[in-house]
């Protein structure tokens, strides 16, 4: 009886392994099934990647949170006139992806200079603070002097490696500031922002300190981005926008200085016809400040009047000279103005430079070799930006969803818990002729706010190159620096020295 249970149940099991063969299936030739077939195959191939990391790449979509990625992969999509919703951003196709938790030692919701801090210094910091550790309150100039911290970019200048940092946003701005940078306060971006007691204190704007950069190295080679009016005297006159004067109150041109300080082969540029016109052969650095604030965003760059890179250009810009040290680099390159869009409750322009980062993402992937780079995508801080609804495949993704609210009205399928774009007098507006998909288009926003909020959300890390694999589960937010810090053996050579 024992021997025909046996029998029966391996008959079974063998009749059950026919019955579900994959090629037996009823939805064997699906497309759908067949592609993540193909994705599974991929996967099994994949093996980790232990090499030394010679370059590291940290690019940070200030403000990229999950739902801004899956818009923008549609949009980009959409854009070209394929499918957005099955459509790949180049980041979204790399290997490894985790989850990182934004939260900051003394905050729920996080602003960019702690969390930019968190992922080039190895630990959390207090909200407001940058490169100071979490026992510096913010504005406590006395403690800033006392618990500075010590950055990757820092780390890569005391070992030999070159350092850049790249942003749309004025590079005095929380992200790009955290690899060279210690302060009580982010605002303190030129010395008319100091408070008379950090300046009695001693404690030094945040420009300055960029321009005095050197721990442990000779300064960085590659600067560009915006904020030119914090690096010069209140009595200088912008060399594009005639009549603006810069904001600095202490007579010191700065551009000017850093230059002189750096000698041959050190240039400082402005405009797109001088950053056209640089070598990257014969340039031993670069400072470039394009506007007097943050460069303009990706939708508006045409217009400006003396010409911007775009991100991409100016990372692709930034490798080649990078690439001349055979030691080796660190870059930050950040899109520092889809969160200016999402505060502004403006959709079109988040997503527009959403879409420049991965454009800039794609500069680099054709300019590296990821058995020796280590590239990490990921942000900041998180945007209360939605996407709901029920909309048919296809739909414009800044266009209306295909239902309506129960107050008759249509809404968009994008829309931000608080903002500019909310209820006038507890009155939704009627979209009905609405043309959403405009650039400056508002999205409605469910509570007042003049400047739409930062959101709590984990944010996503993509990751390609050695190493990259260690990027999996939830991790803490300034696990990130400890990764590109064992990839590249950072710790290892200062642990030796």
């Amino acid at each position: 009886m024992k021997r025909l249970l046996v029998a029966s149940a391996l008959a079974g099991a063998m009749c059950a392994n026919v019955a579900y063969a994959a090629d037996q299936l009823p939805q064997a030739n699906d497309s759908y099934f067949l592609a993540a077939q193909q994705t599974l195959q991929q996967k099994l191939m994949e093996q980790d990647n232990t090499n030394r990391a010679k370059n590291i790449i940290l690019f940070v979509g200030d403000g990229m949170s999950i739902p801004t990625v899956t818009a923008a992969r549609i949009f980009e999509g959409q854009k070209r006139g394929v499918d957005g919703e099955s459509n790949s951003l180049i980041f979204g196709q790399f290997p490894n992806v985790a989850l990182s938790k934004t939260y900051t030692h003394d905050a729920q919701i996080a602003d960019s200079a702690p969390t930019a801090s968190a992922m080039v210094t190895g630990v959390k910091l207090n909200n407001g603070t940058i490169g100071v550790s979490k026992e510096v309150a913010r504005r406590d100039c006395e403690a800033q002097k006392e618990h500075p911290l010590t950055s990757i970019a820092a780390q890569a200048e005391e070992k030999g490696m070159s350092t850049g940092w790249i942003s749309t946003a004025r590079l005095t701005h929380a992200t790009p500031a955290a690899n060279y940078v210690h302060t009580a306060d982010r605002n303190w971006e030129s010395d008319s922002d100091l408070t008379e007691e950090a300046k009695a204190g001693g404690c030094k704007d945040i420009a300055l300190q960029m321009i005095e950069w050197k721990e442990g190295g000779d300064g960085f080679e590659v600067a560009m981005g915006g904020g030119r009016r914090m690096f010069m005297d209140k009595t200088m006159e912008d060399p594009e926008d005639a009549g603006k004067m810069g904001q600095r109150s202490d007579g010191r041109d700065l551009p000017k200085e850093w230059v002189e300080a750096n000698g041959a082969g050190a240039q400082y540029i402005w405009n797109q016809e001088q950053f056209n016109k640089l070598d990257p052969a014969k340039t031993k650095k670069v400072l470039g400040l394009f506007d007097r604030s943050h460069m303009e965003y990706e939708a508006d760059r045409a217009k400006d009047a003396a010409g911007e890179p775009s991100l991409a250009e100016m990372t692709g810009k930034a490798i080649d000279i990078l690439a001349n040290n055979d030691k080796g680099f660190f870059l930050m390159v950040e899109a520092g103005r889809i969160d200016h869009a999402h505060h502004a409750g403006n959709a079109a322009r988040a997503l527009e430079d959403t879409v420049a980062l991965n454009d800039a993402v794609k500069e680099a992937m054709g300019k590296v070799n990821l058995n020796d780079t280590l590239i990490i995508v990921t942000a900041d801080h998180a945007h209360t930006m939605t996407i709901s609804g029920y909309a048919s495949r296809g739909n414009p993704i800044l266009g209306l969803s295909e239902e309506k609210g129960d107050d008759g009205k249509p809404y968009t399928t994008l829309g931000y818990m608080n903002g500019p774009g909310a209820l006038k007098d507890n009155l939704r507006a009627d979209l009905t002729n609405v043309d959403t998909t405009d650039i400056d288009y508002l999205q409605q926003a469910l509570v007042p706010m003049s400047s739409e909020t930062h959101a709590g959300d984990d944010v996503a890390i993509f990751a390609a190159g050695p190493w990259s694999h260690l990027f999996k589960g939830v991790v803490e937010q300034n696990f990130i620096y400890h990764v590109m810090a064992h990839a590249s053996k950072i710790q290892e050579s200062m642990a030796s020295k």
